[in-house]
């Protein structure tokens, strides 16, 4: 076996001791060999790294003032629907299909990696990232996972981009839709079983800049993130970036799923009974790399890290306030905007007089968006991308 393929036994050791291990007792849907645990989430979730969300995992922004641009992947955040699946990828296979191709393709790990291969550093947030503020800073709570800022992390991703496997099975010119779906378990919604998640992409995205990707910060992909091979849309929301992908649908007509449609829309006063256009791209938000409620020395200079990020393009600029809003001071940018990523940023804060204190931290990008004063609502709390209050004491 290849060393970058990790086996069956070797994942198996990286799972935490949990309860009620289930075998599958078969290959997964046909291509794919595959274990699930009890437990939602497989790698550990120390409480200084991570807040802990049911299925989910935030990473606390002081777990990444010292890692550097990249979050290594053990402090990377999950968004899981059901439970994290253990693929085995000598047997797992991508199936590409549909009207949209003229030469249905099925792939294995090792016929992926032998393909021309590129790297990116991408973020992937969740469309919820911010969710908590609706409520906390805004008086009107949404529904769903309360994250704060902690549902975002940048990774560099090798892998194929997804172009050339579509170009692979002949696509057609009257492709219109690319429709990833996951192997992991069906997510049930109020009783209803709505399948495996998935996610279409118009044909243009799908052949412009969107990865398959094995390899997260030169490593395999571990399995909360999508092992053997995941899907990575740069600039646009989470769920667009599919892990565990084993089945590509292109289609000559538009595909949709409950993922386009019931939710990742925004819905609510404002919006059409149907709600919004499917969410594409994500927002201009800002984070201190510092704990929530965190004690700040007094007595001398203190120096304020941050990142600021868009889904639209570069950050340009960073204002950072240590009065509530009262007076603003530019951020010195550290990474030269972060193209689809992010960018790191540093202020000075030359006056920490003892007591509460609130900061804030607004981000331009290059088209011109700025982040405002608050978010219009929307019921399932989607794009958060208001300035956050971040309280702090000096002490």
């Amino acid at each position: 076996m290849r060393e970058d393929l990790p086996d069956r036994r070797t994942l198996l050791r990286t799972i935490p001791a949990v309860g009620g291990l289930a075998l599958l007792g078969g290959p997964l849907t046909g291509r794919a060999a595959a274990t699930t645990t009890a437990a939602p989430i497989v790698k550990p979730l120390p409480p200084e790294l991570f807040i802990a969300h049911g299925t989910n995992a935030e990473t606390r922004w002081e777990a990444l003032r010292d890692v550097g641009f990249r979050v290594p992947n053990d402090r990377f955040f999950v968004r899981n629907h059901t439970a994290t699946p253990l693929i085995d990828a000598t047997t797992w296979r991508l199936r590409v299909h549909g009207s949209g191709v003229r030469r249905p393709q099925e792939l294995s790990y090792a016929q992926l990696r032998s393909m021309p291969s590129v790297t990116l550093d991408a973020a992937i947030e969740c469309a919820g990232n911010g969710r908590s503020f609706f409520g906390t800073q805004q008086g009107q709570a949404a529904s769903g996972t309360p994250w704060r800022l902690g549902g975002i992390g940048v990774a560099r991703w090798r892998g194929v981009p997804l172009s050339a496997v579509l170009r692979r099975a002949g696509l057609s010119g009257d492709a219109v839709s690319v429709m990833p779906s996951g192997l992991d378990a069906s997510f049930v919604s109020g009783g209803e079983d709505l399948g495996r998640v998935r996610r279409p992409l118009p044909i243009a995205k799908a052949l412009d800049d969107v990865l398959l990707a094995y390899e997260m910060n030169g490593e395999p992909l571990p399995p909360d993130h999508g092992y053997p091979v995941r899907v990575v849309v740069p600039s646009w929301i989470g769920i667009a970036s599919i892990k565990w992908v084993g089945d590509i649908e292109v289609s000559a007509e538009p595909l949709s799923s409950p993922w386009d449609t019931r939710f990742y829309r925004l819905f609510g006063p404002g919006y059409p009974e149907g709600g919004s256009a499917p969410l594409t791209r994500q927002v201009t938000k800002s984070a201190f790399e510092l704990a929530w409620e965190a004690s700040v020395p007094s007595g001398s200079p203190y120096t304020l890290h941050g990142r600021s990020w868009s889904g639209r393009g570069r950050i340009t600029r960073v204002e950072v306030s240590t009065d509530g809003g009262a007076r603003w001071r530019p951020a010195k940018l550290l990474d030269g905007g972060g193209g689809p990523a992010w960018t790191r940023w540093r202020a000075a804060w030359p006056d920490p007089l003892p007591g509460g204190h609130r900061l804030l931290a607004r981000a331009t990008d290059e088209t011109g968006a700025a982040q405002p004063a608050t978010t219009p609502f929307n019921d399932l709390g989607y794009l958060f991308d208001a300035v956050v209050v971040h309280p702090v004491t000096v002490v």
